[in-house]
């Protein structure tokens, strides 16, 4: 098979999360064990920094590859879901994953007997993990998929943890409370491994002092008063101060991430790991942002930080997958906005019909569209120069704008 066709395989054999939602979830790491045995397993030659929690996960993960990859590390970045293509998910210092070696990795699973179904994130983890042992990687970051404790990428052990916060997301897997979440990221946490807390509050803090106990293990806090680049910005400060405190401690280990490392890093983001789609600002007149928000907690922190930046009228160019907690969402958006709802290609989006139903006594400046780039010209046609379009929900939303944004020369924009 060549790569296309791999990937359809890739698809269609095993369940995965991001075109069938929870049905795909697969809990456990039998399968992932199992995986790892038949490849001699590659996790235990690597090191590794762990990033979970329910928000910013991306943005800390690219944010500590870019800067490793100024370390003059050979870093592994594991990240999902992808946005435009599969490689996107296995990169070496910003190189996705070769193409063949994908294809040659499936065709090893294709002609193996398995007593186990292992699931789309565990065969793409397991081609992560192997990719990067092959290339002799010095470090890798790697992105929880889903929770932590049960998640397949938890058969590391790390040099350091993150958890960069807590939400009322995937309820349907995690738990309905914050707590019982934190409980489930709290899984990562290893004896002796130090964990940086992205948060602290008084409903999960005392479910990771506990883990932290328990593992006889260090809960690290940025540090408020933390250098902050000028790229940064909103609320990617915050993830900021997360990755700063990672670097200090791996400074001791010997990495030289130090802070001249850092703002390369930062400034060099997009290069070093085609890392974009995070309160990423594609135009200025008007000011246009894209953003992959898609939960209660990562949109309230979105808005909170647009509303710093715009000058004028702010148009909402909105979409999300069906399972998300929409009611909550409605009550976070502010009411004084024009909104242009629409859906997205992907199997998991919400319809026109629900959105129509769900919004109808919510917002009064509502326009619905049966396409992304219907609903982007309709802003761009309403909005002036000093406005603000923010085009945000999903990470599928953002893929769907793909072609417009990134294949296109900005002249040609309107």
């Amino acid at each position: 098979m060549n790569y296309s066709e791999t990937i359809e395989w890739l698809f269609q054999q095993f369940p995965a999360y991001h075109q069938l939602g929870t049905q795909a979830y697969n809990p456990g790491l039998k399968n992932i064990e199992e995986l790892s045995a038949f490849f001699d397993n590659p996790e235990k030659k690597l090191r590794f920094v762990h990033v979970g929690g329910t928000n910013g996960k991306g943005s800390v993960s690219n944010m500590l590859a870019s800067i490793l990859t100024e370390s003059n590390e050979k870093v592994g970045l594991f990240t999902s879901p992808h946005l435009f293509d599969f490689t996107e998910r296995i990169r070496i210092n910003g190189t996705p994953v070769d193409q063949l070696f994908v294809v040659e990795f499936c065709e090893k699973v294709r002609n193996h007997s398995w007593s186990i179904q292992p699931s789309f994130f565990e065969i793409t983890w397991m081609m992560a993990l192997e990719y990067f042992h092959q290339n002799q990687c010095t470090l890798v970051i790697a992105e929880v998929g889903l929770g932590g404790r049960l998640d397949s990428t938890n058969i590391i052990q790390p040099l350091i943890s993150v958890i960069t916060n807590i939400g009322l997301d995937h309820v349907q897997i995690l738990g309905n409370t914050r707590a019982e979440i934190a409980f489930e990221k709290a899984g990562i946490i290893k004896p002796h491994i130090p964990v940086v807390l992205g948060e602290v509050d008084e409903e999960t803090f005392p479910v990771f002092e506990a883990a932290a106990k328990k593992n006889q293990t260090t809960l690290m806090i940025p540090d408020l008063e933390t250098v902050i680049p000028k790229e940064i910005i909103g609320y990617q400060i915050g993830n900021y101060r997360i990755v700063s405190t990672v670097c200090d401690y791996l400074s001791k280990l010997g990495f030289a991430c130090d802070q001249n490392a850092k703002e390369r890093g930062i400034r060099n983001l997009k290069a070093n790991t085609g890392f974009f789609g995070r309160m990423e600002i594609i135009s200025t007149q008007p000011l246009t942002i894209i953003d992959c928000a898609h939960n209660a907690e990562g949109i309230q922190v979105l808005m909170n930080a647009v509303s710093e930046l715009n000058k004028g009228q702010l148009h909402c160019i909105y979409s999300t997958s069906s399972d998300k907690d929409l009611d909550t969402i409605l009550e976070i958006l502010p009411p004084e906005a024009h909104y242009y709802f629409t859906t997205f290609s992907n199997p998991r989006s919400i319809t026109l019909e629900k959105l129509k139903e769900k919004t109808a006594s919510e917002l009064k400046k509502s326009i619905f569209f049966d396409s992304p780039l219907a609903a982007l010209k309709s802003a761009q046609d309403s909005a002036n120069k000093e406005d603000t379009i923010l085009i945000f929900g999903s990470f599928f939303l953002i893929h769907d704008f793909f072609e417009f944004f990134f294949r296109k020369p900005l002249a040609e924009k309107k």
